[in-house]
């Protein structure tokens, strides 16, 4: 190349050289617990691995990528950071920092419900805002919610009520439930039970499950036993680790669908969505994280998506009005499942349908038909605001 063609050729790119060199940066901030419990893999006592949670930051990371286009368009750099820390006095220190040295705000934690509520705590006057991805648990949305965190991941209520209303639907009313011995497990059937109330269903009987073939224990380990009576439609299981619930379909003693953690389930997201440009997210994700993509991950990639949202439509990256636009009504965003989602003004939930599955195959969404609300078909799962117990 002759040398006043290569001046001529550097002279026309100095000033997209110069422009991307001035972009603002906006960096979105991503916290998580070191050996968080909750990615411990579970085995049984023969060692069969009956569960294996992975952490949901690929989610983030996709979100990130796909938002580079949008960062260009705005005159942004956008970024994402990780930070890990040992306990919660540690991820306080990581947000100051970064908050101190890069100006970030906004932070997607993964932690559990203690956890997130005493980091909310800790950093309520901070001047940030902590984005929930992995934790449904109902009291962080009632009397444990905060002012400074924003729920993407659905909440356990949100989950059993789309279960409720499609049993409700297909006049499956009479619901035989089994529970099992972890905690989570209580608060999933504490859950179901309020969503059978709200949506007409009956509880024929909670029975809790013991791990064993103790013949002592037959009453509490023994699947037909245990499934004979009371007469039921369909059958609940609340089994978070999966230690009981893989023996029960095929094994009742009456021909029953099972549904909760076993057969039909409700979730934020699945593999097998195929519609609303789901299918092209799921084979991103894949393609990225070399795996499917699951409620969390979804979250994740939601939270990160949904400030840059904010930012682009407020028209900056001012905390004040990106915090104030992503709490207001005018927020719509698209979450890949259909109806538009936005948070929640009296706990921060967002709003969303929640998809209802087999291991292969999305069989409904939620809301249903017929199911309705006077303001959003969307708040008829969860809890609606004449109900909700959260006070700011």
């Amino acid at each position: 190349m002759r040398p006043s063609a290569l001046v001529l050729m550097l002279l026309t790119l100095l000033p997209a050289v110069a422009a991307a060199a001035e972009r603002e940066s906006f960096t979105i901030g991503y916290l998580e617990i070191a050996d968080d419990p909750r990615y411990a893999e579970v085995r049984s006592y023969t060692g069969l691995k009956l569960r294996t949670v992975h952490r949901p930051f690929p989610g983030a990371e996709v979100a990130a990528r796909e938002s580079r286009a949008t960062g260009r368009a705005l005159g942004l750099k956008l970024g994402l950071e990780r930070r890990q820390a040992a306990d919660v006095a540690g991820l306080a220190a990581e947000i100051r920092g970064m908050r101190d040295r890069a100006g970030i705000r906004f932070f997607l934690v993964d932690a559990a419900a203690d956890a997130l509520l005493a980091l909310a705590d800790a950093t309520r006057d901070d001047g940030v805002l902590l984005f929930n991805i992995s934790e449904p648990a109902d009291r962080l949305r009632r009397e444990d919610c905060r002012a400074n965190v924003m729920h993407v991941v659905p909440s356990r209520a949100m989950l059993t009520d789309a279960m409720a209303q499609y049993l409700a639907a297909r006049n499956w009313k009479r619901v035989l439930v089994l529970r099992g011995e972890q905690g989570q497990d209580a608060a999933t059937v504490a859950a179901f039970e309020r969503s059978a109330r709200k949506f007409g269903l009956k509880i024929a009987a909670v029975k809790d499950f013991k791990l064993g073939n103790d013949p002592r224990n037959r009453a509490r380990n023994n699947i037909a036993l245990m499934t004979a009576e009371p007469d039921h439609d369909v059958l609940f299981l609340a089994d978070g680790y999966g230690e009981f619930g893989r023996y029960v379909p095929y094994q009742t003693h009456l021909p029953r669908p099972v549904v909760g953690a076993q057969g039909l389930a409700a979730a934020a997201w699945h593999w097998a969505w195929e519609r609303h440009g789901a299918p092209q997210l799921n084979q991103r994700f894949d393609r990225h994280a070399g795996r499917e993509m699951k409620d969390a991950d979804w979250a994740a990639w939601a939270a990160y998506k949904v400030i840059v949202e904010a930012v682009a439509r407020s028209g900056g990256t001012d905390f004040d009005s990106v915090a104030a636009y992503l709490k207001g009504e005018a927020l719509t965003f698209d979450a890949y499942k259909g109806n538009p989602a936005s948070f929640r003004p009296w706990n921060n939930q967002l709003r969303q349908p929640i998809l209802l599955h087999t291991h292969n195959a999305v069989a409904a969404r939620a809301p249903l038909d017929g199911f309705l609300h006077r303001r959003d078909v969307l708040d008829t799962l969860g809890d609606d605001e004449p109900e909700s117990k959260c006070r700011f």
